[in-house]
């Protein structure tokens, strides 16, 4: 068994995650502004992610720290800028550091442009895909001795349109996966249980992956 600490975890992501990790019989702590709506059986904890004694004090005992908050500035700081501490903390802790990331940054062919690059991508997301791409870039910057993954999940993912548990789905690199009809998506429990698959069984150490039906 696993101890989890979710930042996000109302998220429709990181809600998702920690209930297919406790599902699983995993520990699971859920940080959030507000908590409350943190799913039943969470360990319910109120604090920031930009908040570093909060931080280290609730994942000193961790084994995963699961980041599923938004990219973009809110109360005048944007998730990157809580990446260096959440980095040397995780190190600190011996703690593996994940992250809920965006479809956007992945590309749409081997060696074509990521997705946000394309003249088709809706300007209003730009910004916050742009965000989610900083953060992987930092990431990959880190020394070693950091142990860390990041999830892109396909490009039509949200709770608009959730799905259904299928528990099939295929797992991708840095390009965008599309099916037969040129459509890509991914379920929220499906996402959870590809993220979840990663903690239990380690395959994409320092890497981001991605999933989609």
């Amino acid at each position: 068994m696993a101890k989890l600490v979710v930042f996000g975890a109302t998220g429709y992501a990181g809600g998702k995650i920690g209930a297919e990790a406790l599902r699983r019989g995993h520990e699971v702590a859920g940080v959030a502004r507000n908590t409350g709506s943190v799913p039943d059986g969470v360990d319910a904890l109120q604090g920031s992610l930009h908040d570093e004694e909060f931080v280290a004090q609730v994942t000193k005992d961790a084994d995963v720290v699961v980041v599923a908050t938004p990219a973009r500035e809110i109360d005048g700081k944007k998730l990157i800028d809580a990446v260096p501490a959440l980095a040397r903390i995780a190190r600190e802790n011996g703690a593996r550091l994940s992250f809920v990331g965006g479809a956007a940054s992945l590309h749409v062919a081997e060696g074509g442009p990521r997705l946000f690059d394309t003249p088709e991508f809706p300007a209003e997301y730009k910004e916050e895909a742009g965000n989610h791409a900083e953060v992987l870039s930092l990431l990959r910057e880190q020394d070693e001795d950091l142990d860390w993954f990041y999830v892109s999940p396909a490009a039509v993912f949200g709770s608009w349109a959730p799905g259904e548990r299928t528990g099939e789905f295929r797992i991708g690199g840095d390009v965008l996966l599309t099916d037969e009809n040129g459509e890509s998506k991914i379920g929220g429990d499906d996402y959870a249980i590809a993220y979840v698959d990663e903690i239990e069984q380690p395959k994409h150490r320092r890497a981001r992956f991605t999933v989609a039906y």
